[in-house]
């Protein structure tokens, strides 16, 4: 099973949450600051972090953009808090899901193995995860290790960059609107905006024109969408 890290300031949440998740077959490693996670989950990473957005020292949304300047660790965020903009920023700055407090935790549970799922491009050994790379020009994709490259070149990218590039990748020269590329890459649970799609292709380009400063593969088609074009 997976390797879990908890990181809340509530000692009662994350003593639930561990007991739950080591029943269900999972090593969980806690953490009560975002600062302390910081150190854990870059020497150590685990497969996924469930992060809180609350916390002294250092607060959730800025552990993950430290977090993101190295690293696309799986990540979903406890909050209690109803205001939509956090859900904007976390998406913006690669959150993987998010979830409401109080919630059960086998809504979490699921959660969990939806995102754990998409990090992995299927279960391990099944038919789904046993896809081939795909290869479109300069860019290569392999689902089965959630890898990435352009000209040979490394291009880390979070779950949820990979699958809006995979769908484009998949039919290059065709046309994907936002609807499909949410489709493509969130779980039907996750609720997600236009500008939330917006800011993903933006980051995909940041991310392939620090490698390329001459990248133009992904294509705009202002009111209609995205598409993927060959070269």
């Amino acid at each position: 099973m997976a390797t879990l890290a908890l990181v809340d300031d509530d000692e009662n949440i994350v003593a639930s949450l561990k007991m739950f998740f080591e029943a269900e077959g999972y090593t969980v490693k806690t953490y009560y600051d975002g600062l302390s996670a910081l150190s854990g989950l870059t020497e150590a990473p685990p497969d996924l972090a469930i992060l809180d957005v609350k916390m002294p020292k250092m607060d959730g949304m800025e552990l993950l953009r430290r977090l993101r300047q190295t690293s696309e660790l799986p990540v979903i965020f406890l909050t209690s808090k109803d205001e939509e903009i956090d859900e904007v920023i976390g998406f913006n700055i690669g959150a993987d899901d998010f979830v409401r407090k109080p919630c059960s935790n086998r809504l979490l549970s699921e959660r969990v193995k939806a995102v754990l799922r998409r990090s992995r491009g299927g279960e391990p050994g099944s038919e789904d995860g046993d896809q081939k790379p795909i290869i479109r020009g300069r860019l290569t994709l392999d689902p089965n290790r959630h890898a990435c490259s352009w000209d040979g070149e490394p291009v880390r990218l979070t779950v949820t960059e990979f699958l809006i590039l995979q769908s484009l990748a998949n039919r290059p020269g065709y046309v994907k609107n936002r609807d499909q590329l949410m489709d493509a890459a969130y779980d039907d649970q996750i609720y997600v905006d236009d500008r939330t799609i917006d800011s993903h292709i933006k980051r995909l380009r940041k991310k392939f024109r620090e490698v390329d400063d001459e990248f133009d593969a992904i294509e705009t088609l202002y009111g209609v969408g995205y598409r993927y074009n060959e070269s």
